[in-house]
């Protein structure tokens, strides 16, 4: 090789130290950078000049050059935020961003997002985050942009109440009948009344707020009294009334709230062991085929009520003027695991209340085919009347407060009538080849024929690394490492030139020959 050939030899290390300055230099700019991932440059020698040496052939390098930049994966540590939109992923996996006007799809490990003026999850640069519609728990379709657009929940109609409750059971009986004393409250209702039912009438009384399909909240109130019977037996009469002025189920083309049977819902027993256990119930609603069509509060009209998929009583309310009614079920602790059996009930040839008048004993009362109590059930003891527990499932619409993220990408809202709706979940992609990404700059990847197509997936599943709310990944560049590899590049630098000026001095002596 020619002194000049050292020369450009010499030239090719400045090069490479140059490049590896390069991107020791990146890496250290971008030390605090979300989500950036360090690179690290390899070199290789370059082709060899063959001399003659001995009259054996032998090898002379010309030098050096970059033979790859490679970028490091691996995961950065977590910066804790106050911001729930700030996601960091713990493990493989790239978010899915869109640019939403020219539709290019990119990937990122930075998940620094926060909702745009429409309702858009979005990164720093507007491109949407893309995540799949989630309801009940599942996810449907394909990959959308991930939108916050509607900041109410809707109201959900009550379609079961549920009562927990201890009935007095040396409570006195306040209201008797001499022709059906299963149903003297039911006898002496009046819907047309200012008060259907004196407080004198009853022993105990519960409400619970219910909500229409329209999420207006309404009373049902339940009245309780006590039957006096000749053995003994603890055995109350129930009533489900609301407010009359509300009730607009249709009575054979009148509206129930102008008859005397507005408000009335179930009419009922409830039977209990010596022990105060409930053992049975019963439960009567009006028929949708009134046998006396003058008068919804003819006992003859009131039929046993039907069950719903969990084997409880159902009846039916009205408080919007609906064309079809709202359905309830009742549940007082008790429900029927053989409702479809017939009728679901075991009732002998009792069919409606009226057929309840010629009932004399409490074990000839009407049962579920087959009955299971819950470990909350009404009881009837000695203690005071009280209310432990009521229930429903209605709520009124609510307006957005806050959105929380799980660690396997579901994006839930909470509103203010209390309910948590999960509306998204986060997509992530992985590549077979994460070499072969192509940065775009603004911790932006895309895919390239190198790297293959992505992979999609949802975090915690396969292979894919969970996600976590209020957090950041940090660059994974470690400091005093590339600090070091400075150190290292810059002797290779340096000892790079003195090839240059010794061979320079080498060729200035070769020339001063000449004098």
């Amino acid at each position: 090789m020619s002194i000049t050939g050292s020369m450009y030899t010499g030239i090719s290390g400045l090069q490479a130290q140059s490049q590896a300055t390069s991107v020791v230099s990146n890496n250290l700019a971008n030390s605090t950078t979300t989500g950036y991932k360090s690179s690290s440059i390899a070199f290789e020698d370059v082709f060899y000049s063959t001399v003659y040496a001995g009259g054996a052939a032998s090898q002379v390098g010309n030098g050096v050059t970059t033979s790859s930049i490679t970028t490091d994966y691996s995961q950065g540590a977590y910066e804790t935020t106050n911001s729930v939109t700030d996601v960091a992923i713990n493990g493989d996996g790239f978010y899915i961003v869109v640019d939403p006007d020219t539709g290019e799809t990119f990937y990122t490990r930075d998940g620094g997002f926060s909702f745009d003026s429409n309702g858009y999850l979005v990164d720093s640069h507007g491109n949407r985050v893309q995540g799949w519609e989630t309801d009940d728990g599942s996810i449907t379709g394909g990959l959308v942009d991930i939108q916050i657009d509607n900041s109410q929940s809707p109201p959900q109609a009550t379609s079961e109440v549920s009562f927990s409750l201890n009935l007095d059971s040396t409570a006195t009986d306040n209201t008797t009948s001499g022709t059906n004393e299963w149903a003297a409250l039911f006898g002496i209702y009046d819907g047309t009344s200012d008060t259907p039912l004196e407080d004198s009438r009853y022993a105990y009384q519960t409400t619970i707020t219910v909500y229409d399909e329209n999420g207006a909240s309404h009373d049902l109130t339940v009245y309780y009294d006590p039957v006096e019977t000749d053995d003994g037996s603890i055995v109350w009469e129930y009533m489900v009334c609301c407010d009359p002025d509300e009730d607009q189920r249709d009575f054979n083309g009148t509206e129930m709230s102008q008859t005397s049977g507005a408000g009335a819902l179930v009419s009922g027993t409830m039977t209990f062991s010596s022990s105060g256990d409930i053992q049975s119930m019963t439960a009567f609603t009006l028929s949708d085929t009134p046998t006396d069509p003058t008068d919804p509060m003819a006992e003859e009209n009131w039929v046993l009520c039907e069950f719903d998929n969990n084997g409880l009583p159902v009846f039916d309310v009205n408080f919007t003027g609906a064309d079809e009614n709202q359905t309830i079920a009742l549940d007082f602790g008790i429900s029927n695991s053989d409702f479809s059996t017939g009728t679901g009930w075991d009732a002998g040839t009792i069919d409606s209340l009226d057929d309840l008048a010629a009932v004399t004993d409490p074990d000839d009362l009407p049962k579920f085919n087959t009955s299971i109590m819950a470990a909350n059930a009404t009881s009837s003891t000695t203690a005071s009347s009280a209310t432990y527990n009521l229930i429903q499932d209605g709520y009124a619409p609510g307006e957005l407060v806050d959105i929380a993220i799980s660690e396997n990408g579901i994006l839930s809202a909470s509103y203010t009538n209390g309910q948590t709706q999960e509306l998204y979940t986060f997509g992530l992609a992985d590549f077979a080849n994460t070499q072969g990404l192509h940065s775009e700059g603004g911790n932006l990847y895309s895919a390239t024929a190198e790297s293959g197509q992505a992979l999609i997936g949802t975090p915690g599943s396969a292979w894919f690394g969970t996600l976590a709310s209020n957090a950041l990944e940090q660059s994974n560049v470690d400091t005093a490492t590339e600090l070091t590899k400075l150190i290292i590049i810059q002797a290779a630098y340096q000892a790079n030139s003195k090839i240059i000026t010794t061979a320079d001095t080498m060729l200035s002596t070769a020339i001063g020959m000449k004098r």
